[in-house]
């Protein structure tokens, strides 16, 4: 999404006007995009201070701006080190990256997403096809769709099944890709209708966050470990030459080590192809903020080198 979100305000730039510089001292504007699920992504923000600082002392016209999921507590904060703290624009011109949704209605308790970006709203699907065939017409190869969870996508009577044979059936020589879905509600309809596009990818990031039912529990995922391995089969059915890769979270508020050995079973039995593993961190503003860290960091760090031994590219 941030990726998708930059290139956007990039290609909004330029038809202003503007051209990109080689580095930070020779530009005359910096526009920064955060994203604040995760508290070592505020920090970062928060440590250019002194880099923006520098670079303001030496070209006095230099303005810099700060954009993307911002919260509210934060804001004040980032007005005193930025000249603009702005809401970053919801449509742009077309790339690779598509988004099709903005925000989440799933309150998972780790994350800020819908506190910064608000409730589910889905684009139409008119419009996410035109700017496809658009960047398929200026010789884009792979194409992204983007949302917080895919397969929550809505419009009118067209779901996210739907919109993906929308997609291979644009004409073009193009593959197209998606992230994320939540296993919850992956449904039949959805696998049926991927397995049978010709310019799906075969590449497919499932989140599971945790291999331990209370964990998943607490984290409000609303799915099991047997479910989502339940799933993981039938795509696999489905689509054998399917890769599969996974988000999985360490060390969240009193994930014990036989919690965490279950996240290790987990692994053991799926064999993902690549697994994005974070440590936890605490977000303001999130349910799991009101829970105590407890898991030290150097045991975050030792759990996050054992599953990343247990992918197929670990």
């Amino acid at each position: 999404m941030n990726k998708a979100d930059s290139e956007r305000i990039a290609a909004s730039l330029e038809k202003k006007g503007h051209k990109p510089a080689h580095g930070p001292k020779e530009a005359d504007l910096i526009v920064v995009n955060m994203c604040s699920v995760r508290q070592s992504a505020v920090d970062r923000i928060f440590g250019l201070t002194q880099k923006l600082q520098e670079s303001k002392t030496k070209n006095y016209k230099l303005k810099t701006i700060l954009t993307g999921c911002i919260l509210k507590k934060d804001e004040q904060k980032f007005r005193k080190i930025f000249d603009e703290v702005k809401k970053m624009p919801q449509r742009g011109c077309p790339s690779a990256f598509i988004p099709i949704s903005n925000g989440c209605n799933n309150f998972c308790a780790y994350c800020v997403v819908p506190h910064t970006r608000g409730h589910l709203i889905c684009r139409p699907h008119q419009e996410i096809v035109k700017e496809i065939k658009k960047a398929v017409k200026n010789g884009l190869k792979e194409i992204w769709l983007l949302g917080q969870n895919v397969n929550d996508y809505s419009s009118k009577t067209v779901n996210f099944a739907k919109l993906v044979k929308m997609v291979n059936d644009i004409p073009g020589n193009f593959k197209f890709f998606f992230m994320s879905p939540n296993p919850k509600n992956f449904s039949d309809e959805l696998i049926n209708a991927l397995a049978g596009c010709k310019k799906y990818s075969r590449y497919l990031n499932l989140p599971i966050q945790s291999g331990d039912d209370e964990i998943l529990k607490r984290m409000n995922r609303n799915y099991t470990v047997r479910q989502y391995k339940d799933l993981v089969k039938t795509i696999r059915r489905k689509m054998p030459d399917i890769n599969l890769s996974t988000d999985v979270i360490v060390g969240f508020p009193g994930e014990t080590k036989k919690q965490f050995e279950n996240t290790v079973k987990l692994f053991k039995a799926i064999r993902f192809d690549i697994a994005y593993i974070a440590k936890y961190s605490p977000r303001p503003g999130t349910r799991a903020f009101q829970l105590k860290d407890d898991v030290p960091r150097e045991e975050k760090k030792r759990r996050a080198k054992i599953l990343s031994k247990l992918t197929k590219h670990g």
